[in-house]
């Protein structure tokens, strides 16, 4: 297991820049970094995340001759964040990438997402197949093999309570913010290798989560999955994907890692063992190394 250290928590300054890009309808805060003609990697965090999910991934990949884009994806950090719970469809959500794409001046881009990010590349892989040269998700699972595992796995169901109760009015962002956000402290660290979530880090997300409607616009990503599930045109995804899975996932049982690898038409699967669903985290050199592998293929 790769050690987590607090020195690997600060903020990264000497690597790229902090920008406003416009995404459909929002502005959202991103971090760029590498040479404008490189080839363009955007990375997508999830809940209850946000750029710094990525922050090990900048300086190797900069090295590596890519261009990273790494934003705040819509209704977190600095991100702008739509009030209503229909401006989180996935479709609005997808289309901020393209957007971020073509606000490089390019038309495709490698896309690489954790949790919901990787919920979005799914997406943009299976509806805009064109705009994804190679995708990378990790420990979030293909929609149609999602909605299988709901249907048919009661363990499956047991582990996706939290999302219900998301649902809910006020009432998760209230939780949430009781105490100093505590449950979202223990949330990540109660699911995650001892260590990985260090007093440091922590401080860094209690200020994504106090900015003015960071917790309802979490939330909201949740809400409007279930009130507006996306009708995805085809099941079978044609860029080459590769799927990173934690087998420790609390979340997630381990059939999706395989049951998601077989919905792709050209598929690598890594399955880490002793890992949890926060693979950026516990382990980022691993992370790393079979993101630029696949990527340089």
């Amino acid at each position: 297991m790769e050690p987590t250290t607090a020195t690997s928590d600060a903020l990264p300054t000497d690597v790229g820049s902090r920008t406003d890009r416009e995404g459909h309808g929002v502005d959202l805060h991103a971090v760029v970094a590498g040479e404008e003609t490189d080839p363009l990697v955007v990375f997508l965090h999830g809940f209850p995340e946000w750029w710094y999910t990525w922050r090990d991934q900048l300086e190797p990949f900069v090295d590596a001759g890519y261009r990273v884009l790494v934003p705040d994806q819509r209704g977190y950090n600095l991100s702008d964040k739509p009030q209503s719970v229909r401006a989180y469809r996935q479709s609005e959500l997808a289309r901020d990438i393209i957007s971020l794409i073509r606000s490089e001046g390019r038309e495709s881009a490698h896309v690489v997402g954790h949790d919901w990010g990787g919920m979005i590349g799914w997406y943009l892989a299976l509806e805009y197949p064109a705009v994804v040269d190679r995708l990378a998700v990790v420990n979030a699972p293909h929609p149609t093999a999602f909605r299988r595992q709901l249907l048919s796995n009661p363990e499956q169901i047991r582990r996706s309570w939290y999302a219900y109760v998301f649902q809910l009015p006020w009432l998760p962002e209230r939780v949430c913010r009781h105490d100093d956000y505590r449950v979202l402290e223990r949330t990540l660290r109660s699911t995650s290798a001892p260590g990985t979530y260090t007093d440091t880090a922590v401080a860094h997300y209690r200020r994504t989560w106090s900015q003015d409607g960071a917790l309802t616009g979490m939330c909201n990503w949740y809400r409007a999955s279930a009130r507006y599930p996306p009708d995805l045109s085809r099941d079978r995804v044609a860029p080459p994907t590769l799927v990173i899975w934690g087998e420790d996932d609390s979340a997630l049982v381990p059939a999706l890692a395989v049951d998601s690898y077989d919905f792709c038409a050209d598929a690598r699967l890594e399955l880490l063992p002793e890992t949890s669903h926060w693979v950026p985290r516990e382990r980022p050199a691993r992370t790393t190394s079979l993101l630029l592998e696949h990527l340089h293929k």
